[in-house]
C-alpha cells in the first residue's frame, strides 16, 4: 500500500519499526492473519511516515546489540516511547531496547536459542489463554535485568531470564517480550498477538485477497501498456503464481522461460513443463546444464557457488530479453529469500544468498526493470493466492527446491558423481515417503552429499562410500522449522534403499537439528 491511501485501508493499522530482525515480515504476516492491517517501516526511515496514522506500534528482532544502535535512532525510539501515545510492543530486541530506555541494564552471557519453557509471574491480559508454562521460541544473546520500579516483571524463562515485561508510559499501555510471538514454535504466541490487538481494540477487516488486488493494481500503475516481459518459472509455486500474475498484467506479451541447469530432482524437468502448459504457460526450454556444470566442477565454497548460478541465470535471461526486447523481468522472490540474503536494509544479516537476490549482478539490474510482485510475502501466504487463481494441488503441494537446485545440497567439493548420488538419493528419499502418505504432511524432504566418507561392507568386500544425510523438516513459513519425527521403520526404508540401490553409499544419517539455529538447506 502506498502511505497515500493508508487512511483508506478500512479497520486498524499496525506499524512495525524493522530493526533487521529475520522475523520482521512475520510479525506483519501474523498481524496480517489476524485481520488488521500492518505496515513495516525501517527504523532509519520513521520520519516517511505519520505515526498518528496507525493505531499502535511493534518494534522488531534484530541481531544489533541495544549498545551498537546509532544515537539517532535510539533518540527515535524514545520518542515513540516516552512522548507517543500509541500503544507498544517490543518483540526480543524491541524488548531490550524498551526496557533499556525505561532504565533496565542490558546484560550479556544469557543466550537463548530454539524452544524455552517461560513461566508466567503476574497475571496480565496479554498472555489471557495461557498457562502458568508455556514453551516459546527464543534467540537472542543479550537481556534485560535490574528492572526499575516502573516495569512489571510479567514472565521468565526457566533460565531465569527477563521473558516479559510491562510499564505504564502517558496513560498507555508498554510491552516487552524477549520471545517471538510470532514464529510458529511459540505455541500460544499467535493468541498473543491477538491479546495486543485486544487491548488496543483493533477492528478487524484486513483480508488476503485485497493483497493480491493490491499486487495487480500496483503493478499494473508501474507497467507500460503493450510492454514485452520476461518470467523465469521452475515449476515451484512461487514461480508460478508469479508467472500468471505476469500473464494478467502482460496477456501474450509475458515469455515463460524454464532453465534446465542440469542440477534438477530425477523427472523434474518433464513434470514442470507438463504442469506449466496445463495453466497456459507455454515455456521457453533452455537447455543449459553443461554450461552451469562446467563452472561448478570444484568448487568448494556454497556462497561462491550461489553467485556463480546467479550470474550464470542473469546472462541467459540478458540474451533472451535482449533478443525479444523485453522491458520488464519479473522472478518469484518471496520475502524468506530477501531475508536470508540481507535484503532488509543495512541493518539485515546476510544468512545465504538467493540466486534471485544476491545472486543478481548489479549489470543486469541497471538492464531491466525487475518486478518482484511476491517480495513481501511467505510461502502459505503465496499458496493461498494460487488457490485464488486456481492453481492445481498438486502444483500447490509440491516441496520447495531453492532456485540454484542439488547444488547446494552438495557440501564440501562440487563433483558430477556427487550431483548423481545426491539426485538419486534424493527421489528414494521422496519415493518412500509418498508410498508411507507422508510427504504431503510435510515442509521438505531431500538427501544432502559431503566430503565425508564411511568404511562399509557390500558384497562381502570393504567399500569406502559416501555419508548421504538426509534431512526432512517440518514448517509453515519456511522462517523456522522442525525436523519430522519420522517413524523408525520408514527411516528404516530410506536407508535400506539409498545403500542398496547407490553403489557409492555406505552410510546414511538423519539430520535432527531445527532452524535456527540451522537452516533447512545445507549452504
Amino acid at each position: 500500500m502506498t502511505r497515500e491511501n493508508i487512511t483508506n485501508i478500512p479497520g486498524s493499522r499496525i506499524l512495525i519499526v524493522d530493526y533487521g530482525g529475520q522475523y520482521t515480515h512475520l510479525i506483519a504476516r501474523r498481524i496480517r492473519e489476524l485481520e488488521v492491517y500492518s505496515e513495516i517501516v525501517f527504523y532509519r526511515d520513521l520520519n516517511r511516515v505519520n505515526i498518528e496514522d496507525y493505531d499502535a506500534v511493534i518494534l522488531s528482532g534484530s541481531h544489533l546489540s541495544v549498545k551498537s544502535l546509532d544515537k539517532d535512532a535510539v533518540e527515535t525510539a524514545r520518542k515513540i516511547l516516552m512522548e507517543g501515545d500509541k500503544p507498544l510492543l517490543g518483540i526480543c530486541f524491541g524488548h531490550q531496547l524498551i526496557g533499556y530506555l525505561l532504565g533496565a541494564k542490558l546484560s550479556t552471557g544469557c543466550s537463548e536459542y530454539g524452544r524455552t519453557t517461560m513461566k508466567i509471574l503476574s497475571s496480565d491480559e496479554l498472555f489471557n489463554g495461557w498457562g502458568n508454562s508455556e514453551v516459546v521460541w527464543m534467540s537472542h544473546g543479550e537481556c534485560i535485568e535490574d528492572l526499575p520500579d516502573s516495569i512489571t516483571l510479567l514472565a521468565e524463562s526457566e533460565n531465569k531470564v527477563v521473558a516479559a515485561i510491562k510499564a505504564v508510559v502517558n496513560n498507555r499501555a508498554v510491552y516487552g517480550v524477549q520471545f517471538h510471538p510470532e514464529v510458529h514454535h511459540t505455541v500460544k504466541g499467535r493468541r498473543l498477538l491477538d491479546n495486543f490487538l485486544g487491548i488496543i481494540n483493533a477492528k478487524k477487516a484486513w483480508r488476503t485477497e485485497n493483497y493480491y488486488r493490491y499486487i495487480i493494481d500496483e503493478l499494473g500503475r508501474e507497467v507500460t501498456r503493450n510492454g514485452v516481459a520476461v518470467v523465469g518459472v521452475s515449476g515451484g509455486i512461487d514461480s508460478t503464481v508469479t508467472a500468471l500474475i505476469g500473464k494478467k498484467l502482460f496477456g501474450d506479451k509475458l515469455i515463460s522461460v524454464f532453465v534446465d541447469h542440469g542440477l534438477l530432482r530425477e523427472g523434474e524437468r518433464e513434470l514442470v513443463v507438463s504442469s506449466l502448459e496445463k495453466l497456459g504457460l507455454n515455456p521457453l526450454i533452455v537447455d543449459a546444464g553443461e554450461r552451469f556444470i562446467s563452472k561448478l566442477e570444484g568448487s568448494t565454497d556454497c556462497e561462491e557457488r550461489r553467485r556463480v548460478i546467479g550470474e550464470e541465470f542473469a546472462r541467459i535471461f540478458s540474451e533472451i530479453i535482449e533478443k525479444e526486447g523485453a522491458e520488464y523481468f519479473l522472478q518469484g522472490t518471496t520475502y524468506p529469500d530477501i531475508i536470508e540474503s540481507g535484503g532488509t536494509r543495512k541493518a539485515a544479516s546476510v544468512i545465504k544468498s538467493h540466486h534471485n537476490v544476491g545472486g543478481l549482478p548489479e549489470w543486469f539490474r541497471g538492464r531491466v526493470k525487475i518486478l518482484e510482485p511476491l517480495r513481501f510475502l511467505y510461502k502459505d501466504e503465496v499458496r493461498e493466492i494460487a488457490r485464488l487463481l486456481g492453481v492445481p494441488r498438486e502444483i500447490i503441494e509440491r516441496h520447495p527446491f531453492p532456485g540454484p537446485g542439488l547444488a547446494v545440497r552438495i557440501t564440501g567439493i562440487f563433483t558430477k558423481k556427487k550431483l548423481d548420488v545426491c539426485r538419486r538419493a534424493s527421489k528414494i528419499v521422496e519415493d518412500v515417503l509418498g508410498e508411507y502418505g507422508l510427504y504431503s504432511r510435510v515442509w521438505q524432504a531431500f538427501a544432502v552429499v559431503g566430503d565425508d566418507r564411511w568404511v562399509g561392507v557390500k558384497g562381502d568386500a570393504r567399500s569406502h562410500g559416501y555419508i548421504v544425510t538426509v534431512r526432512i523438516v517440518e514448517s509453515v513459513d519456511g522462517m523456522t522449522a522442525d525436523y519430522s519425527k519420522i517413524p523408525y521403520d520408514v527411516l528404516d526404508e530410506i536407508s535400506r534403499r539409498i545403500t542398496n540401490s547407490i553403489q557409492d553409499v555406505t552410510m546414511v544419517t538423519y539430520a535432527i537439528t531445527s532452524k535456527p539455529p540451522s537452516t533447512i538447506e545445507p549452504c
